[in-house]
C-alpha cells in the first residue's frame, strides 16, 4: 500500500478563519484604525499617568496587553497588524496585496494619531502638568541626548532592526497556516512585544513601530520629528528582514511537501497498473496473492487507481497575496 503524505491545513484551518465570511476593506481599515488606537492609549497613556509610588503595571506589560486585547477583538477582521512594520513583513512574505497594505498604513497611522490626540488634550487638563510638550517628551522615541541612557544613534538603529524582525518573525510564524497553536498568537505577539519594549525602553523608548513612533512625535518637541526617520527606517528594515526569511523558508517547505506528494502519487499509480503479471493472466507461478489482488480489484481496478491517485494529487498551489491567513478576509 501507498502511504498518502498529507496536505496542507485548508483555508478554513487558518488562523482567524473562523466564519470564512470576507470582509470588506473599510471593515479591516476600521478594525486596523481602532486596534492601533487602543494601542498608543495603553502604550503611551500608561507611562504618562503613572503615579511610581503606587506600583502601577509596567509600561511595557501594559502595550504588550493591549496588543493581545487588539488581536484577540480585531485579528478576524483585519488580521490585527496595528504596526505599518508588520504590514511590511505580510506583504514582503506574500500575504498582503501592495494597495491594501498601503491603505493599512495609512489607517494606522490616523488611529495613532487620534489616540495621542486624546491623550493630549487629556494632559492639556492636568494643572499639575504646565507642559504638555515636555511631557510627551518622556515617551516619545530619541537617541543620543534624548535617550535615558544616552545611547547613540547606531545602538537605537541596532536595537530596533533586530527587535521589529524578532517582532514580525513572532507574527508571521503564530499566525502561518498548519500552525497548530494559532489560536494563541495573539498572546505570543502581545508577550514578546511586552518583552522587547521592557528591552527598548532605556535604550531610547524604542515603539517598533512607526504608527506609535509618530503618535508621539507629533505632540512632542521638535527635536522628536528631527529623529524620527530612524524609527521609520529601522523598523521596516527588521520587518523586511524577517519577511524575506519566512517567505523562503515557506517557499523550501511547499517544494519539499509537493516533492512528496508527487512521488506518492508516482508509486500509486505504478502498483495500480502492474506488469503482465498483475492481472493474474500471464503469472507462470499461478501465485494466490496475484489471484486474491484481481479477485478484490474485478474490472474497475484501473479506475480505482486513478481514483487513488487524484486523492493523493496536491490542491493547486496557493497564492499566498490571494489566500491570506485571517479567512481570506485581505483580498
Amino acid at each position: 500500500m501507498t502511504a498518502r503524505v498529507p496536505l496542507s491545513p485548508t483555508d478554513a484551518e487558518s488562523y482567524g478563519a473562523g466564519t470564512g465570511f470576507r470582509r470588506g476593506l473599510v471593515s479591516r481599515l476600521a478594525a486596523e484604525a481602532f486596534g492601533t488606537l487602543f494601542l498608543v492609549i495603553a502604550g503611551l497613556g500608561v507611562p504618562l499617568f503613572t503615579l511610581p509610588q503606587s506600583n502601577p503595571l509596567p509600561a511595557a506589560l501594559a502595550g504588550g496587553l493591549a496588543v493581545t486585547a487588539s488581536m484577540l477583538a480585531f485579528a478576524h477582521v483585519s488580521g490585527g497588524h496595528f504596526n505599518p512594520a508588520i504590514t511590511l513583513g505580510n506583504l514582503v512574505a506574500g500575504r498582503l496585496r501592495p494597495g491594501h497594505a498601503a491603505a493599512y498604513v495609512l489607517a494606522q497611522l490616523a488611529g495613532a494619531a487620534a489616540g495621542a490626540l486624546a491623550l493630549y488634550g487629556i494632559l492639556r487638563t492636568v494643572p499639575s502638568i504646565p507642559d504638555t510638550k515636555a511631557a510627551f517628551d518622556t515617551v516619545t522615541a530619541g537617541f543620543g541626548e534624548h535617550s535615558v541612557v544616552q545611547t547613540s544613534m547606531a545602538g537605537v538603529l541596532l536595537a530596533e532592526v533586530l527587535g521589529a524582525a524578532l517582532l514580525v518573525a513572532v507574527f508571521l510564524g503564530a499566525t502561518a497556516r498548519g500552525n497548530i497553536h494559532a489560536a494563541a498568537a495573539p498572546f505570543a505577539v502581545g508577550l514578546s512585544l511586552a518583552v522587547l519594549l521592557q528591552f527598548g525602553q532605556a535604550i531610547g523608548n524604542a515603539p517598533y513601530n512607526p504608527a506609535r513612533a509618530t503618535a508621539s512625535a507629533l505632540f512632542s518637541n521638535s527635536w522628536s520629528l528631527g529623529q524620527l526617520w530612524l524609527f521609520w527606517v529601522a523598523p521596516l528594515v527588521g520587518a523586511a528582514i524577517a519577511g524575506l526569511v519566512f517567505r523562503a523558508a515557506s517557499a523550501a517547505g511547499e517544494g519539499e511537501v509537493e516533492g512528496k506528494v508527487a512521488a506518492g502519487v508516482t508509486q500509486a499509480g505504478g502498483s495500480d497498473r502492474g506488469g503482465p503479471d498483475a492481472d493474474g493472466g500471464s503469472d507462470a507461478s499461478g501465485s494466490d496473492d496475484n489471484h486474491v489482488k484481481s479477485g478484490i480489484d474485478g474490472p474497475d481496478s484501473d479506475a480505482s487507481g486513478s481514483q487513488a491517485g487524484a486523492r493523493t494529487r496536491p490542491a493547486a498551489p496557493r497564492d499566498e497575496a490571494r489566500d491570506f491567513f485571517d479567512g481570506s478576509g485581505n483580498k
